[in-house]
């Protein structure tokens, strides 16, 4: 822009006029330096941002599982064969005592309310059975070695079938546990449970001394020298023990009472199931005394027929044919026991033997020889056999606190060949017996201690988490249901 004619100035757009001493020209240098710094930061940020995309692909590279280039990440840890084991075995013996605490205190809810209300629950406890059952049939196979040991894969998938038919047995039991405290309702019918358990007691209590005669007179009948092994040895001390059981009965039979009278619901509900579990194992061994003298009272009579039916099938065979070979050490073996319990019978007094170990002797003498099914020689037996089952399953059902997982599978074989082949039961029979007998030795004799302390303080802790089955930690005791309802909590007082 102009004023007049003269040569016109101009004027500096965006910058400095120039000044004298160089200073517009130290600036200039300065804004030079500005401008390079911008592209260096520019290239090492791209770089920094390279370098992070770089370790990112190399460590998926790494850790990927899926086919392509790169470090495939090692297996998972795979859970050692016995520890599998183990697990199966806990698991057979958590289901074993969900179904025998679950049948006792089923016996009280129909002792109340008739059969035709516990129907549905019988159906399940029979459900529940058939499932554990397999489950053991499955350990008697692996205890076999079938899966052979190096089918690594196989025995793992029959551990795993083991739990899995347990677990089913308790689903079952668990879906009607709701149903069954509806049924039992104690929190408004406790003062009716409360009777039907006291008249139990009584009842019990009374028998004791019929028992106890009836113990002795066994005593007394199979003393002599030659009956040292008689059977009578299997329930010496049963009622004593029951007896300690009904003193474990009463004195939460008065706790339940004394709780109930004052409203509290939880407390008396808990107490009275302690009772009526103390109540149902007493009944148990006083059974089992009963139940043994008829099986010898029935040996008693059945030894003379048996004894003469094989006598007989080993002269038809010795004269059939001239026995030879392995055939032949058979027939002279059987011959020899036969001999013997008839000398037994024919000398002395009449009770100097024991019946039932005469009737096994026979059995097994003529078991190599077959016909063992059938006739006398079956009836023999299905009496050892049943004899034999029943004295272990009482003392597991007395001692589940402190039976393994052992004793209850050679139970569980005893009680399937007795319905297949009577002979064969005899033998897991005892072995079950002997391996309970040997778990309680391991633990300890809850009975060692002194009399006041069975039901109060260490006795009764002992009497009850290792006899009766309660929850030693201080839940609720064991009632209806499977392993997911075993230890629910009562409800409050309403």
């Amino acid at each position: 822009m102009t004023i007049n004619a003269e040569v016109p100035v101009a004027t500096a757009r965006g910058g400095p006029v120039a000044g004298a001493g160089g200073h517009g020209q130290q600036e200039a240098d300065e804004g030079s330096g500005a401008d390079l710094v911008l592209p260096l930061v520019a290239v090492g940020g791209a770089a920094v941002l390279a370098g992070y995309g770089y370790v990112r692909r190399t460590r998926r590279a790494r850790t990927r599982t899926t086919p392509g280039v790169g470090v495939v990440s090692p297996r998972p840890p795979v859970t050692p064969l016995p520890v599998l084991e183990r697990q199966a075995g806990a698991a057979l013996v958590q289901a074993d005592d969900c179904l025998r605490t679950s049948r006792e205190e089923l016996a009280f809810a129909e002792a109340r309310f008739g059969a035709a209300a516990v129907e549905p629950f019988v159906r399940a406890l029979r459900d529940a059975e058939r499932e554990l059952s397999a489950a053991f049939a499955i350990r008697l196979r692996y205890d076999r070695g079938v899966p052979e040991p190096e089918e690594e894969t196989a025995r793992r998938q029959a551990l795993a079938g083991i739990v899995g038919r347990c677990a089913e047995a308790g689903r079952r039991l668990d879906a009607e546990a709701p149903a069954f405290d509806q049924l039992r309702a104690l929190e408004q019918e406790m003062n009716e449970a409360l009777g039907i358990a006291e008249a139990r007691f009584r009842e019990l209590a009374a028998r004791t001394g019929g028992v106890d005669a009836t113990l002795a007179g066994l005593h007394a009948r199979y003393s002599a020298p030659a009956a040292a092994t008689a059977t009578t040895t299997t329930v010496t001390g049963y009622v004593e023990q029951a007896k300690d059981r009904l003193v474990f009965a009463t004195t939460h039979l008065n706790q339940a009472r004394q709780a109930a009278d004052l409203g509290h619901t939880g407390e008396a509900i808990r107490s009275l199931r302690s009772a009526e579990g103390a109540i149902s194992q007493a009944d148990a061994l006083l059974n089992d005394v009963d139940r043994l003298a008829d099986s010898l009272a029935a040996a008693t009579e059945l030894v003379p027929a048996t004894l003469t039916g094989a006598e007989a099938d080993i002269a038809r065979a010795t004269t059939a044919e001239s026995p030879t070979g392995p055939l032949h050490t058979r027939l002279a073996h059987a011959h020899t026991t036969l001999a013997a319990v008839r000398e037994e019978l024919t000398g002395g007094r009449p009770y100097d033997h024991d019946p039932l170990d005469a009737l096994r002797r026979i059995v097994q003498a003529m078991l190599p020889l077959g016909g063992t099914r059938d006739g006398v020689l079956g009836a023999a037996a299905w009496l050892v056999g049943r004899s034999d089952i029943g004295s272990a399953d009482g003392f597991v059902a007395t001692h589940r606190g402190a039976v393994g997982v052992e004793a209850r599978t050679r139970l569980a074989e005893a009680e399937l060949l007795l319905t297949t082949d009577p002979a064969a039961a005899d033998e897991p029979a005892l072995e079950a017996r002997e391996l309970a007998e040997q778990d309680v030795r391991v633990h300890g004799n809850p009975y060692a201690g002194a009399a006041d302390e069975r039901t109060s303080g260490v006795g009764g802790a002992v009497l009850g988490g290792i006899l009766l089955g309660e929850d030693p930690d201080g839940g609720p005791p064991l009632t209806f249901g499977g392993p997911a309802t075993r230890k629910r909590r009562v409800p409050p007082p309403t």
